[in-house]
């Protein structure tokens, strides 16, 4: 899954939801099954209880002779209070499909054993079973240490992914005190996303002859894969199952967190030693100052560049095993750079870029048979779509959907197994056969998981359109009409205002930020792909930086502003602005800066002071890039003072409409400080408000019963102020 849009990013939602790591299924393990959920609904509006019911697919994976794909759907049950996750199995056709796994225990990560077993992972191990279902048999005894796997082509050896104690920057425990609660803390990254840092993962391979474990980086205090996203997609195996390829950050502390610098090894099973294909032998990165942006430091100078100091991650071999090819951010300290695919020869050592004519990140990859043609997904005008390339960087797009396209795979040798979403379907399976362009590639949808629950319902619509900024630009957003729609009549309308900062508004699918959900409950959304997104070349994508309440701001206004003045059932004196992470700052900001446009606002997990986010947030070199200096530099940059001029705090005594403030305590991202103190400052300006707070989650909302709380209060605010 990709994951480096820094704040909230509703794509990176809907992927993370419909999948669960080892842990999550160890706790949320019961001994009640839960499966499909049949409910007669009592109208045909969508609602959180029906959203929540929907089943979620997950990995998938195509057996060796492409006759049958394996895959995984997650259940939630809101009594509970807890997911369950089967694995499915279905002919390549669509045909036959049923459920294989039955066990209250979730079953997840599929992965084939040539074409008739099936290895998968269940309360931290892993088991094989028959492509039937039958015949279960447990392969690792690890005591339930088990995150992830990856099994070599000849099957003799297998990658685990296992935690590591790691006490580098908060001290072990004292033996004599084990009861005690408190950590001393030496360094930074002592906390990340939602967890503090007492372990990290570490790739160990078992061989399967031998029964002899070995971790990959033994004795070094570094993640494999790297938190807090990162699984199995981060390493892959050699063809002749003699090397793997493996994304690391070599980096701890205060180094770890003002850097993006990952890079992709190549480790030798024989000799057990490895490489870094990322950088010249013998370099030494540059001297930095921590507080100010990487952007004009030395180690983003162009004589530094061809040693990959951004990021680098998810290699993949060529099938004849003379290249790797991975996901490469060019610059450290940038999170949002243009993500390419660079390929490294083998046999030559030296590597190229081949989208370098496709000016938008690739999100997703895999090698053709040939060794030679590459497949990858990517947005461009706020769709993600199918694309070909090839050795000499020959770019042609293959579709054209008003769609999303999700992960993808070869189904055999001339087809694709790819995931696909919009803003009014959720996930399903497609099977893909590219042609020479996009009229001639033909789609096949495969799965309908939820059509027992979307043929009940009454569906929405969804329109593109462009409008001149204030600045002479053309931007595009999407007008989400509710169903039952009725041109005539006067809608209560939301401003949509993304996260990310830099993730595109997409034909994502959420199970919290839905578009569907909203437009059932009657309103009109306006979703703006505003300055500081991709799929617009990567001009429009940057402008953002250092300039978070310029232009950006100027185009949600905008946006709203037309569809006032050119969509007659848009009700101008019914507006509300919603958002989350940097949409959540973008409300807070609005909040001081609308000139009474809005009649409510809500924020989840906002930036609300961006001083004290400085230092609050984890991973430093976000701010860095964005503000461009820490707030106590007196050699701030112009826009550094920008900035932290802006910051909505400053704005509250302008406040003058209803707010609700949403944010999750164990957020490390964006601390709940944030929240709490946006809320503190509407009421004793004597505003209305409410605050939902959450003790138990992090920058999303990820437990059925917080999620149904999220969308009532979501919803019983809007409609109190709006309707």
């Amino acid at each position: 899954m990709r994951t480096t849009t820094r704040l909230l990013c509703t794509t990176t939602i809907m992927a993370t939801m419909t999948m669960m790591t080892a842990c999550q299924q160890k706790e949320e393990a019961g001994d009640v099954f839960i499966g499909r959920n049949d409910i007669a609904l009592q109208s045909d509006t969508l609602t959180p209880e029906a959203l929540w019911a929907m089943g979620r697919i997950g990995s998938h994976a195509a057996s060796p002779d492409a006759q049958r794909i394996a895959y995984q759907v997650t259940y939630y049950s809101v009594e509970e209070n807890r997911s369950h996750t089967v694995i499915c199995m279905m002919n390549a056709d669509g045909s036959a499909q049923k459920t294989l796994t039955t066990s209250a225990k979730s079953e997840s990560d599929p992965a084939w054993l040539g074409n008739e077993r099936i290895a998968f992972l269940t309360a931290g191990e892993v088991w094989t079973m028959d492509a039937e279902g039958n015949n279960r048999k447990q392969l690792t005894h690890t005591e339930g240490a088990v995150e992830g796997f990856l099994f070599s082509p000849d099957q003799k050896k297998v990658i685990l992914i296992k935690q590591v104690p790691y006490h580098d920057i908060i001290q072990e425990r004292p033996a004599d005190l084990p009861k005690s609660t408190g950590r001393v803390i030496t360094d930074l990254m002592y906390r990340h996303w939602d967890h503090y840092v007492e372990s990290i993962p570490h790739p160990f391979v078992l061989d399967l002859e031998t029964e002899e474990t070995f971790d990959i980086l033994e004795g070094q205090p570094f993640e494999c894969p790297m938190e807090p996203f990162g699984g199995v997609e981060q390493l892959a195996w050699s063809s002749d199952s003699k090397q793997i390829a493996y994304t690391c950050r070599t980096k701890t502390g205060r180094e770890y967190s003002i850097s993006t610098d990952s890079d992709i090894f190549l480790y030798d099973i024989d000799s057990r030693q490895a490489r870094n294909l990322c950088k010249a032998e013998g370099y030494v990165a540059p001297a930095y100052e921590a507080t100010k942006t990487l952007k004009t430091q030395a180690v983003n100078r162009p004589e530094n560049l061809t040693n990959n100091p951004g990021y680098d991650q998810n290699p993949k071999f060529s099938s004849d095993g003379r290249f790797v090819a991975w996901l490469s951010m060019a610059r450290d300290g940038y999170e949002s750079d243009r993500q390419r695919l660079c390929i490294y020869d083998l046999k030559q050592n030296t590597k190229t870029y081949v989208t370098e004519s496709f000016d938008s990140h690739v999100d997703d990859f895999c090698w053709a048979p040939d060794s030679h043609t590459l497949y990858y997904i990517g947005v461009w005008h706020a769709t993600v779509n199918l694309y070909r390339t090839n050795l000499e960087g020959n770019v042609e797009c293959l579709s054209d959907c008003v769609a999303d396209f999700g992960a993808l795979q070869m189904l055999g040798a001339d087809k694709l197994l790819m995931e696909r979403h919009d803003m009014m379907h959720p996930a399903d399976l497609y099977a893909v056969t590219p042609g020479k362009d996009a009229a001639s590639t033909t789609i096949e949808q495969l799965t309908q998981e939820n059509k027992h629950i979307t043929d009940q319902l009454a569906i929405g619509s969804c329109q593109q359109r462009w409008v001149q900024t204030t600045d002479g630009q053309q931007m595009l957003y999407w007008v989400i009409l509710p169903p039952h729609f009725d041109a005539s009549k006067k809608y209560p309308t939301l401003l949509f205002c993304e996260g990310g900062p830099q993730s595109p508004v997409s034909q994502f699918w959420s199970y919290r930020w839905n578009f569907y959900i909203m437009a059932s409950q009657g309103y009109v959304i306006i979703a703006p792909n505003r300055r500081g997104l991709p799929g617009f070349g990567q001009e429009w994508l940057e402008e953002i930086s250092g300039d978070w309440t310029g232009q950006c701001m100027k185009d949600y206004l905008t946006a709203i502003d037309d569809a006032c003045q050119q969509l007659p059932y848009v009700d101008r004196d019914r507006l509300g602005a919603v958002g989350a992470s940097f949409g959540g700052f973008s409300v807070y900001y609005l909040a001081g800066n609308h000139d009474g446009r809005f009649k409510c606002f809500i924020s989840h997990d906002g930036a609300f002071n961006l001083e004290a986010m400085y230092t609050e947030t984890e991973e430093n070199w976000f701010s860095n890039w964005e503000y461009d200096d820490a707030y106590w530099n007196r050699d701030r940059t112009p826009n550094a003072d920008r900035t932290y001029r802006n910051s909505p705090h400053l704005f509250v005594d302008k406040w003058d409409t209803p707010i609700l403030c949403i944010h999750g305590e164990k957020d490390y991202r964006i601390n709940a400080t944030q929240g709490m103190s946006a809320f503190n400052a509407a009421r004793m300006r004597g505003i209305e408000a409410e605050l939902l707070l959450y003790p138990d989650e992090n920058h999303w909302v990820l437990k059925p019963q917080n999620g149904i709380l999220w969308q009532r209060t979501f919803f019983s605010w809007l409609d109190r102020w709006l309707k």
